[in-house]
């Protein structure tokens, strides 16, 4: 089935309409197309048998006439050389081949509304197809601009700037809490040495203090003992 019944569904057709509600816009102006295309054939062959059918009525009317003519003559001649009989004869062939021509007078005008309807017909059909072809370069067009746009997205998809922020304090953060695990992780066998050294450390000190404090009182202990 067509997406047209015909002639007067395409040029009423409203394209834009029809392609919004198709599933698949393409393949549905294709199918447009190729009815408009077949239409517009039948159309053209139509008009060009009318237009021959017109040329040959031409010839038929064109000799009815001139039978007409030569039937008046031989009604003159009749009447001439007193056959009065002949000539009524010849009057009623005149009458026969004008009836004739005046059925081929309506007929060349019936033709003439059909070729020139079938014109106007051809004309419209032209630019609703020309349009359809457009709107069919159109939609071509826009799916090749779309496709290429879907393929470079996928070989580089732009970097948003905050995206770009977040995964970097994200990764810092990774490095800082592996930083974290590695410390606490490292070995801690001298950890008690280290102690017991730095106690030492700290005794010597307090030993070294505590020797000065004796020798100072010591001292004090000297000078009091010689004043008495």
């Amino acid at each position: 089935m067509g997406v047209f019944s015909r002639f007067k569904d395409i040029v009423s057709s409203n394209l834009n309409s029809l392609l919004d509600k198709a599933e698949d816009p393409k393949k549905l102006i294709r199918l447009m197309i190729q009815e408009m295309e077949e239409t517009l054939v039948e159309l053209k062959a139509g008009c060009a048998k009318a237009m021959a059918d017109r040329k040959t009525l031409d010839r038929e009317l064109a000799s009815a006439e001139s039978l007409a003519a030569t039937w008046e003559e031989r009604a003159a001649l009749a009447v001439d050389k007193g056959r009065d009989d002949l000539a009524r004869e010849a009057l009623a062939e005149k009458r026969r081949f004008l009836d004739r021509a005046d059925g081929l007078h309506a007929e060349a005008a019936h033709l003439d509304e059909l070729i020139a309807q079938a014109r106007e017909d051809i004309g419209r059909l032209d630019e609703k197809l020309a349009a359809a072809r457009d709107k069919q370069r159109l939609l071509i067009s826009r799916h090749a601009r779309a496709s290429a746009r879907l393929r470079a997205g996928e070989k580089a998809r732009p970097v948003d700037n905050g995206d770009a922020m977040l995964r970097f304090d994200q990764f810092e953060r990774r490095i800082e809490r592996l930083e974290a695990e590695a410390e606490l992780s490292a070995p801690q066998a001298s950890s008690g040495l280290e102690r017991e050294f730095a106690t030492l450390a700290g005794d010597e000190a307090l030993e070294r203090e505590l020797a000065a404090l004796k020798q100072r009182k010591a001292g004090g202990a000297g000078e009091g003992a010689g004043q008495e």
